[in-house]
């Protein structure tokens, strides 16, 4: 009996076995029928129109050429189609492109230049406030540095223009709000040891606990000297980034994770890029060949509105040289604001403030900003600056004419064909 019920089993498993075989070469099958639908149709697209059977050479044997109206029909159908897709594409892309650039220039540029401002502005006024403070009692006088005033205040606009700039998230400006009355403490904490300017020892505790606010490495002896050294201030991360440089510097790697995003290529704008040049060639070659059938087949030595038609693609390369500079310029503000939170430095910013070193010469915050500014200038292409916006509506109307003009002719054909005539 096992011997049996095995048997029936296995012929129960092999009969399943057959039969997804054979659905699966029925599916294949049709897979391969419609793939060679496609190529005919595909084919007759692409290949010469038909001609006068009195215009073939006589001896040669010739297929028959396709019958007009299935040729009309084809391009009647194909043509529009294709120059909806290729300049909606087209326009897709380009818009998206010059989004990107608008937003790094408007927004997360400026955002970056701010905020490593106003983190190097901060270190600067903790080194002029040490160094005024360090005089004794004559500061009672003259008070601090006028360089720690400007920091100061530059560095509360910074954030302020940060704020208003559009580039932070809800949570982030939240943060932002935080640095904020943090940078109001430690203004407190400054003024507070410039009252006991007399008291070394809370001249001392002052500065220190001031410092400990800014930068989360242990607190130096307090400078004497405005042209040394500064100490090292590299950001914590996680739960131990709680002073002002680091959440300024949390913010300034959100942002240029954000900047990289918009600099890089989406799968979607590749796809559609893809697809669009594809029709777009599709589009050029069925418009010469829909031409040449009308001069042939209709005596018809130029057709105005097809020609009309095909102008827009001369715009074709313009924009992919346009798109092609916009996003290289994208990609080449991706290192520039990674400088600016790494490279740029107190030191720096004071010896090219001072004169002491060539602006142009040194990664300050203005050289890199300025730089970004000027690669994003040079992504764009004056001819057709402006255009991306009426590309997809151009498309259309091209789709439009291309369509109404084939259809006019067809309906021509159509009238002056004589009955039972091969048309």
């Amino acid at each position: 009996m096992s011997e049996i019920r095995a048997a029936r089993l296995a012929g129960v498993l092999l009969a399943a076995l057959l039969d997804g075989l054979l659905a699966g070469l029925r599916t294949l099958r049709r897979g391969a029928l419609a793939l060679w639908r496609a190529v005919r149709v595909l084919w007759r697209y692409l290949w010469a129109p038909p001609v006068p059977a009195t215009d073939r050479p006589r001896g040669r044997r010739t297929a028959a050429p396709p019958r007009n109206r299935a040729y009309l029909h084809d391009r009647l159908v194909a043509l529009p189609l294709l120059a909806a897709v290729a300049f909606a594409g087209l326009g897709y892309t380009a818009t998206s492109l010059r989004d990107d650039s608008a937003a790094i220039r408007t927004h997360l540029a400026p955002a970056l230049r701010d905020l490593a401002d106003a983190r190097i502005s901060l270190r600067i006024a903790q080194r002029e406030a040490e160094v005024s403070l360090d005089a004794g009692d004559a500061v009672e006088l003259s008070g601090l540095s006028p360089r720690y005033g400007s920091r100061i205040t530059g560095a509360a606009q910074d954030l302020s223009q940060v704020a208003r700039g559009g580039a932070l998230t809800a949570a982030e400006r939240q943060e932002l709000d935080v640095v904020s009355g943090l940078v109001d403490g430690y203004e407190h904490w400054i003024a507070w040891a410039q009252t006991n300017v007399s008291d070394v020892s809370l001249r001392k505790a002052g500065l220190s606990y001031a410092l400990s606010m800014l930068c989360p490495t242990q607190p130096p002896e307090p400078a004497t000297d405005r042209y040394a050294p500064y100490p090292r201030c590299k950001p914590a991360t996680g739960t131990d980034a709680t002073t002002v440089v680091d959440r300024i510097s949390a913010l300034e790697h959100a942002l240029r994770d954000r900047l990289a995003e918009r600099a890089a290529l989406g799968p979607a704008v590749v796809t559609v890029t893809a697809v669009s040049a594809a029709a777009s060639v599709l589009l050029a070659a069925g418009l010469w060949r829909t031409l040449r059938f009308l001069r042939i087949r209709f005596r018809v030595v130029a057709s105005l509105p097809l020609l009309a038609a095909a102008l827009p693609l001369l715009a074709v390369p313009l924009l992919a040289v346009d798109g092609l500079r916009a996003h290289a310029a994208q990609e080449d503000t991706v290192p520039l604001a990674r400088r600016l939170s790494t490279a740029t430095s107190p030191g720096t910013e004071v010896a090219v403030e001072d004169h002491r070193v060539d602006a142009r010469d040194a990664p300050a915050v203005v050289t890199l900003a300025g730089a970004m500014d000027r690669a994003l200038d040079q992504g764009r292409l004056p001819a057709v600056d402006g255009a991306a916006p009426w590309v997809t509506p151009v498309g259309l109307l091209t789709a439009a004419v291309i369509g109404t003009t084939l259809h006019a002719y067809r309906r021509e054909y159509l009238l002056v064909g004589r009955p039972g005539a091969a048309v």
